[in-house]
Parts: C-alpha cells; structure tokens; sequence
C-alpha cells in the first residue's frame, strides 16, 4: 500500500472497542487509528470531520445504531467501505447491510486476527479500484492526446491546402472547432533565441509559453504549429477590414509583451484577409513569403489601406506612458485636449491610422498594468476584441470616449494598487512602532527605513493616510500604554514613564496631562472609583 488508509471503530461495548484498537498494529499492518465513538450519534460528526477510508460499526447500538449510521454515512461519503460487526441473533439485519453495500459482515466474538485480516482485504479491494480508476484516467488522457494530434494534423492540412474544402466544416465539427466566420487571416510566428544565437527547446518552449498565454482566451484565434520554431495563427473575424486590423494588433501585442519578457526575435508574416475557407492556405503561403523579410520584423503582404509614414510620427505613445505614470483622473480631460485632440480629424480619415493609434495606447495602457502585476485583460477588457471597438468608431465623440475609457482603466487600477502597496506599508509602521515605542530612541528615521522610504516620502505618506503626524501618532500609541498600566499594575507613574518609551518623568507628566487632561495619579484614581461598588 502507498499510503496509511484510515480507520474509525464504532462499537458500544468498551471492552471490544479498546481491545481492536490496542490489539493492532496499525501502521505496521498500513492503516492509521482516525477514531472511535460508543454510538452512532457521537460518531457520525466525527466521521464526516476526518473522512475514513473504512469504517468498522456495530450494529445494536444505544441512540443511533450502525444500519442507521451506515445510511447517512452511505449518503456523505458514497466511497467509503464499511465492515459491519453482527451477533449470531442479528442475521436479520444481513439484507439491509447487502443493500447499503456494506463491504464485509463480522460475527461475533472476534479477534484481533480476524480484524487484521477483513482489513487486508478491504485495502486490496480499495487499491484494485484504485488502479482501475488510474487505469481509466490513463486511457482518458491517451485518447484526449490522440485527438489532439489528430487536430494538429488536420489544421496542418488546412494551411498547407491538402485538405478538400467540402471536408474542412465536417473535421473542424469532429475537433470541436469553432471555424467558421466571414473571414480569415494567416499570421505566421518564427522566434529566434537572442542569447548566444543558439536555439534550444527550452528557451523556445518559454516563447511558446509566452504566446500561447497571450492567445488562451481569444476565441477568434486558432493555435497550429509546425514544431516550436513555427507557430501558425488563424483569425477570424467579421470582415476582411476588421481581421486585418486584429492582424497587426495583435503582432504587435506579440512582440512587445514577449521580447520585453525573453531575449528574443519575432519574426511574424501576415499573409492577406481571406474570405472563403479554401483561401486560408494562399493566406498562409503569403505569410511566409513575408516572414522571411526581415529578422525580428513584421511583414505583410500589400495591404487594402494605405497609411502615410509622416502621420505616424505624430503619434507619441511616450505621452500615453507618462500620463498613466504620473498624471491623476482630474486631469484626464485636459490631457486629452493638448495631446491627442489635434489629431482627431487625421485619424477619422485613416482608418489605419486610427488602428495604430489604439493599437498604441492598448499596447501601453497592457505594459503598464502587466508591470504593476495585473492581468491586461481583466483590467482592460478593451483588449479581447480592439477590432470591433476600433471598427465602431466614426466621430472625434467617440475617440475621446473611447481613449478616456483604455485611460481611466489603467489609472483605476494603478491607484488601487498604489493603494494596496501603501496600506501594506502603513500595516508594516504601524506594527513596527507597536514593537519600539518602549525604546526612547525610537524615530521617524528608524520607522521610515523600516519599510524602505526616504524620511520625507514616509512622513507625507504617513499623515496623509492616518490623519497624524509621526510624533502625534507615536504619543497616542504611548500613553495608551500607560493607561493600561496604570489600570492593571502598581507601577509608579515615574516607572510607567520610563516602560512607555519616556526618560523624563516630568515630560512625561507633561505629554500625558496634555493628551488625557488629567494627570497620571488622577487617571489612576479614576479608574479605581470606577470599579467601586
């Protein structure tokens, strides 16, 4: 046996209970003692708390007995296999324990022998369904990797054309693959390892890691790959307009987000938008005539707009960057007038020029989240279909809106994270003053390298946050200290003064008469009178 299959005794006689449960070795024998109860309605909570592999019940039993047990046993923990102990007047009950499935049947008197025996065969019973089960999830696992392979060549047959039209809808069904839009696009990925200019699994697994992370949850993306220095995309989309938009943003979400996070070069082909199922694998012989260009580039064949060059350079995404860094939701509209305003007019007339623009800012706003340790796509949803935002934009409106939307996300989240990070640090001071208030030499200092601040940062921080200064914060915390101790010990005030962190009596007396309006003696009394009669 792998493991100790565990055991819980119910029995109403003591004498037979304690002499099963000192007459084993059950370790030795492969079973751990869990537990033991004198009726069933002791035992029954028990049971369900450590979950037994096998339970051993009498049947007579005081308040609740073992057929009754065995019933909501059965119901909790269907599994379990269950040895019922029965005197010679109790055959009875036999067909009631065969139709709850009781796994064995003992008469009475029995042994410690003849326990250890029922057991081992229990656990041969359980480790023979065991290897059943792994046996099964075995074939599982065989069949769902075949098909997996099965899938792999028949998109391979897809790209490369060997596959007739009329069977590509039927195939795709039997892969449960969802295939069918209005058009498609080949996107063709080859990365090269930057370091030493070795390629090696390892690091191109990492890559493909990487890619396949961006991808999971695209549902307009199917995954093909011809070994690991060749990863295939096929996108669908709505229209030959919007999957070639899609195209270029996510080539470019593939290359900033994977040679920021691996030293490596993307090399990505974008092969024409196709309308038809059949054209899928010109689509993919375009894109790797055009992977072969330029090494770490995209290329694509020609596309249907054209965009003029010296547009792009108005196109700052430097300015995205540092907004999201330092400025504040209050500014977001004057930010949005200097910045991006002016060139509304030329992005509604290039509708690849509007692509680029959102190409840039959901590219920044994802890098920016990615690094405070988000997940881009549950901060900006933005991000799962830009094509169909960037397609439903016609009036300056909607451009502003739309930014502000990829904008006020990303500076949400920022903030809340900010948030978070200072919470955990005013956390990390506040325990840390809570440990060395007694210490006279305690200072803003101290605490402030404590959580890894310059003094200044740490003392702006610490006031805007709890409403005190350092000094204020830090007397609170003290003669709080010193009420307790005058309520609970027959420490003098001079004592107390030096216990809270104060060498100075005097300024002690001081600082406590100012923060309680009394002064110490005159608390202490007060206290006292209190808790009179």
């Amino acid at each position: 046996m792998n493991r100790l299959y565990k055991v819980f005794l119910v029995e109403d006689e003591i004498v037979t209970r304690q002499g099963i449960r000192n007459s084993i070795d059950w370790a030795s024998e492969g079973f751990e003692f869990c537990g033991e109860a004198p009726d069933g309605e002791m035992a029954l909570p028990m049971i369900l708390a450590c979950k037994p592999d096998l339970l051993i019940t009498d049947i007579k039993m005081p308040f609740m007995d073992g057929l009754q047990l065995c019933r909501i046993v059965r119901d909790h923990l269907p599994e379990i296999k269950i040895i019922i102990l029965s005197g010679h007047d109790e055959f009875n009950y036999a067909q009631e324990a065969i139709r709850l499935r009781v796994t064995e049947y003992l008469l009475k008197p029995i042994s410690a022998m003849d326990v250890v025996a029922v057991l081992r065969k229990v656990a041969k019973k359980i480790e023979c369904e065991n290897q059943v089960l792994e046996d099964i999830e075995g074939l599982k696992t065989q069949v769902e990797d075949h098909q997996e392979v099965l899938k792999e060549h028949f998109l391979l047959k897809l790209i490369l054309g060997s596959i007739p039209a009329n069977e590509i809808i039927d195939k795709s069904q039997q892969f449960k693959l969802d295939i069918i839009a209005r058009a498609y696009q080949v996107m063709v990925i080859k990365p090269e390892l930057s370091s030493g200019g070795r390629q090696n699994d390892e690091g191109l697994k990492q890559v493909d890691i990487n890619i396949t992370r961006l991808i999971k949850e695209r549902t307009d993306v199917i995954l093909c790959r011809k070994g690991l220095e060749e990863i295939i995309f096929i996108l669908k989309g709505d229209s030959t307009a919007q999957v070639e938009q899609y195209s270029y943003f996510l080539a470019r979400l593939l290359k900033n987000e994977v040679e920021n996070k691996i030293e490596c070069l993307l090399t990505i082909g974008i092969g024409l938008p196709k309308e038809r199922l059949g054209d899928i694998a010109q689509s993919y012989r375009e894109a790797v005539e055009n992977s072969c260009h330029d090494l770490g580039q995209i290329g694509a064949s020609h596309s249907t707009v054209s965009i003029d060059p010296a547009e792009l350079q108005k196109l700052n995404s430097a300015a995205f960057e540092q907004y999201l860094k330092t400025g504040v939701m209050a500014e977001l509209g004057t930010f949005y007038d200097q910045t991006i305003a002016p060139l509304e007019h030329t992005l509604l007339a290039s509708q690849m020029l509007l692509h680029y623009y959102f190409l840039d800012l959901l590219i920044t706003a994802s890098r920016f989240v990615d690094k405070l340790g988000g997940n881009p796509p549950d901060v900006l949803p933005q991000l799962r279909r830009p094509e169909v935002l960037i397609s439903r934009i016609t009036s300056p409106e909607q451009i502003k809106e739309q930014t502000c939307r990829v904008l006020l996300d990303a500076l949400r989240f920022r903030d809340k994270h900010a948030g978070q990070q200072y919470d955990a640090m005013l956390e990390q001071a506040k325990a840390y003053i809570g440990m060395h208030f007694m210490d006279s030499d305690i200072s803003l200092n101290a605490v402030a390298s404590h959580v890894n601040l310059s003094v200044s940062h740490f003392s702006v921080l610490f006031g805007r946050e709890t409403g005190e200064t350092f000094v204020e914060y830090l007397t609170r915390v003290r003669i709080e200290k010193a009420k307790e101790l005058l309520r609970t010990t027959n420490l003098n005030a001079n004592e107390i003064s030096y216990e809270v962190g104060y060498n100075n009596p005097r300024y002690f007396y001081s600082v406590f008469k100012k923060v309680s309006g009394c002064s110490p003696s005159e608390f202490r009394l007060k206290a006292q009178t209190a808790i009179l009669p």
